[in-house]
């Protein structure tokens, strides 16, 4: 996976060295050539100086044909349009975003961009958002812990169509909705869904395990 990171602070260059130690090819870039000092020593990636949101150092990074997009810089401008930018220009399946205002994050995940608050921001959590198929627990509804739960799950990159038919199990969950390049419907009968999509389900807790099962199931077929 070609992944691109912005900024090498403490939360890029944990980043870094973690997705380079797995194996991933990683760029990283920071306006800021002392910043790469805190990259580890074992780092095989490559490192590219410049500001987050120009188009030339993007493609040095090489955004138009990266896997994922990941900006991490101090500032949520900067983020948000580098952000925009990876996603909206180049078309990047995965953008992923720290955003310090949790009402602009709200906004910008209309946009497709995944938006990581400052409050709950780990390398764990974003590692999680870059893998292929994770499932996101988006929210619950109901009393106490909510009785219905909704899943989000990214289709694999390979592979499909599916029939919407296929992703309801009456009495236990449902297609809800479904989100491709930043835009979120509610499926029709008979409609395919594509691979790279993003499907949200809603799904009875009492199903919860069976119904992440099944998801597997479909990550698992596309790759035999």
């Amino acid at each position: 996976m070609h992944v691109i990171l912005i900024g090498c602070g403490r939360v890029g260059s944990s980043l870094a060295g973690e997705l380079d130690a797995a194996g991933h090819h990683v760029v990283i870039v920071d306006e800021d050539p002392k910043a790469f000092r805190r990259l580890p020593a074992s780092f095989r990636g490559t490192t590219v100086q410049g500001l987050a949101f120009d188009r030339s150092t993007l493609l040095k990074a090489g955004v138009d044909h990266a896997d994922a997009f990941v900006t991490v810089t101090s500032g949520d401008n900067s983020n948000i349009v580098a952000a925009r930018i990876a996603r909206e220009r180049f078309g990047v399946r995965t953008v992923v975003a720290r955003i310090y205002d949790p009402d602009r994050a709200t906004i910008y995940e209309r946009h497709g961009i995944t938006t990581i608050a400052s409050a709950r921001w780990t390398t764990d959590a974003i590692l999680g958002h870059l893998r292929e198929g994770v499932l996101e627990h988006e929210t619950a509804i109901g009393p106490g812990e909510g009785d219905v739960v909704v899943l989000a799950h990214d289709l694999p990159a390979e592979g499909g169509p599916w029939e919407v038919e296929r992703f309801q199990r009456q009495g236990k969950w449902l297609l809800a909705a479904v989100t491709r390049v930043g835009q979120t419907s509610i499926p029709v009968p008979r409609q395919l869904l594509q691979a790279g999509e993003r499907i949200h389900l809603a799904v009875q807790r009492s199903a919860l395990e069976e119904a992440e099962a099944f998801l597997s199931t479909v990550s698992e077929e596309s790759q035999s």
